[in-house]
């Protein structure tokens, strides 16, 4: 896969800003830049597909864009960079780069802030959603939508997990982030950061016990051949995030911006039927493959381990608004 440095995302970047008119027709014009870390096959990039698409028809044309897949343009921290400084358009990232920089986007990365899938998509489409994109305006980005990343659940290769007792001094692997670390250790488990692409075969060395994921990960990485006990905690359903440079954004005129906004709108449900049955195709293969599914758990003992987590990454505005989040009533959450 063809990668292509800082510099040379950014010229071409900058000669697009310079022929991008704010309004009127141009079939000529360049095209804008749109980037994702996942493979051309995920739903993100699916998603990210389909909402340039619509645009793109919405202005007859006019507004077109190129998408690279599969971490061309480089690692999620990197781009999420240069989209701040306008070298990227649109692009599509996971919540842990933009920790650090947009606070509000922690409250949705805590575990267990949602009680299920449909409660995470109805705050996420609702009032405390658009407050955290709505927050990204100050840092030079413009939070268009929410896609799904799944509910992620520990699997390991040693026995079946159903209490906080069950993790202790187990060598669970995370992603390099201080809130997952904090979070696998407050459970009593030793937190080993590590490259995804490591997992497997520390899984087969024993090198680590287990690790947590969603249902299509722990499938296509054949992580399940390796780890047979999944317990469903689904402890974090973190969404993923579309977000637009707000240079770009500036540029346009309010119809092109509203045409935008639309676009990402109409993506949303696409890319949740697609991770849908991608979830339903992954939970089939797993199942025929006689691994042990742990499905009934209490988390209320899971959940009181998080107090300290809480506590460590939430300022009093935050905790405001993960209560709004949890405090949300309604049939289908």
């Amino acid at each position: 896969m063809t990668q292509f440095s800082r510099r040379h995302v950014m010229s071409i970047a900058g000669s697009a800003c310079l022929s991008f008119p704010l309004s009127g027709c141009n079939s000529n014009q360049p095209a804008l830049i749109a980037a994702d870390a996942l493979s051309a096959d995920y739903p993100t990039v699916a998603a990210l597909t389909f909402m340039t698409d619509r645009l793109r028809e919405k202005t007859d044309g006019r507004i077109k864009t190129e998408i690279y897949s599969g971490a061309q343009l480089g690692a999620e921290r990197d781009t999420l960079e240069i989209s701040m400084f306008g070298g990227i358009d649109f692009n599509r990232v996971n919540l842990a780069p933009l920790n650090p920089i947009a606070k509000s986007t922690i409250v949705p990365s805590l575990p267990f802030v949602f009680r299920s899938i449909p409660h995470m998509r109805a705050a996420m489409d609702g009032a405390p959603g658009q407050k955290i994109l709505a927050s990204l305006a100050e840092h030079d980005l413009i939070g268009l939508c929410f896609y799904d990343s799944g509910a992620r659940s520990f699997y390991n290769t040693i026995k079946p997990i159903r209490t906080p007792d069950d993790l202790k001094g187990m060598k669970i692997r995370v992603q390099n982030s201080n809130l997952y670390v904090a979070m696998v250790e407050a459970l009593g488990a030793n937190a080993t950061p590590m490259s995804f692409s490591e997992v497997y075969q520390s899984l087969v060395q024993g090198v680590i016990d287990g690790a947590e994921n969603n249902w299509p990960s722990y499938e296509n990485t054949r992580h399940f051949e390796a780890a047979r006990y999944y317990s469903l905690t689904q402890h974090l359903m973190t969404p993923e995030i579309l977000v637009m440079s707000a240079r770009r954004w500036k540029m346009m005129s309010d119809n092109d911006r509203e045409l935008v906004m639309e676009s990402a709108r109409e993506s949303v449900p696409f890319m949740r039927q697609i991770w849908d049955a991608r979830v339903n195709s992954a939970m089939e293969v797993v199942k025929k493959s006689g691994v042990e599914i742990i499905e009934t758990i209490d988390k209320d003992p899971f959940i009181k381990c998080m107090q300290p987590v809480y506590d460590r990454f939430l300022t009093p505005n935050l905790r405001e608004l993960m209560e709004e989040i949890q405090d949300m009533e309604s049939a289908d959450v």
